[in-house]
């Protein structure tokens, strides 16, 4: 590997890490030696690259450091150009305006070769289902303030229909608007069931936005909703 792509990748590798990373730990992903670690954060710390820590004990990078978006690989240019062709084809009008506005602002910086990959990728994403009706006429409540109230840690009360056609008033504390191909979805904490729940947007008969702000962290629930989940095969 050069070293220039070394050193990207230890940037990369310190971005993705939840913890302290090791001079040990790096060398291990990186396929090199601890001492060959030891010379490139020093030089990543002599270019003002905001890493803190010390041999032995770990290295972290601050947050909200971030590189060009010129320094993307193919395959990341290529990953960005497929995750905003979902959106365009299955996300709200709201979410695909902002992922053509992605590829618009990248379009604008990347160099000759990324602009190739990110125009014409070798990855793509099937249409939408001819079956899935627009969102616009399934989906009642505004997908775009959910979001907001679900960042803000904001709490709901809706009317919901289930699966036997009976309504029920619930208020909710949502944290995570979930997309796939065929539907739309609100993961909330469910104050009258005291528990997780996944509630289909389409059933959402009533939305009353509260100012009412919910005691957890919109993160924290996500987290302790996933740690539920079974373990993916």
């Amino acid at each position: 590997m050069r070293r220039a792509d070394r050193l990207f990748e230890i940037i990369q590798v310190l971005r993705r890490a939840k913890r302290p990373l090791t001079a040990d730990d790096i060398a291990a992903t990186l396929e090199t030696s601890k001492r060959t670690i030891y010379r490139d954060i020093a030089a990543l710390m002599s270019q003002r690259v905001p890493i803190r820590g010390e041999a032995g004990i770990g290295y972290v990078l601050d947050r909200g450091y971030d590189l060009p978006p010129l320094m993307l690989s193919v395959d990341e240019a290529e990953a960005v150009a497929l995750g905003c062709q979902w959106v365009l084809e299955h996300a709200d009008d709201s979410l695909a305006r902002a992922a053509a506005d992605v590829i618009g602002k990248l379009m604008a910086v990347v160099p000759a070769e990324l602009k190739a990959a990110m125009q014409s990728p070798t990855v793509g994403t099937p249409p939408r289902f001819k079956d899935v009706v627009a969102a616009d006429t399934v989906v009642a409540v505004d997908l775009a303030k959910l979001r907001a109230w679900s960042r803000a840690g904001r709490k709901l009360r809706i009317a919901y229909e289930d699966d036997s056609g009976a309504v029920t008033s619930r208020v909710i504390w949502p944290f995570l608007i979930g997309y796939t191909a065929r539907m739309r979805a609100v993961i909330a904490w469910c104050e009258l069931r005291a528990d997780f729940r996944v509630f289909r947007a389409e059933r959402l008969k009533a939305v009353e936005f509260l100012d009412d702000v919910y005691a957890d962290d919109p993160l924290a629930l996500r987290e302790r909703w996933l740690a539920t989940k079974p373990a993916q095969r």
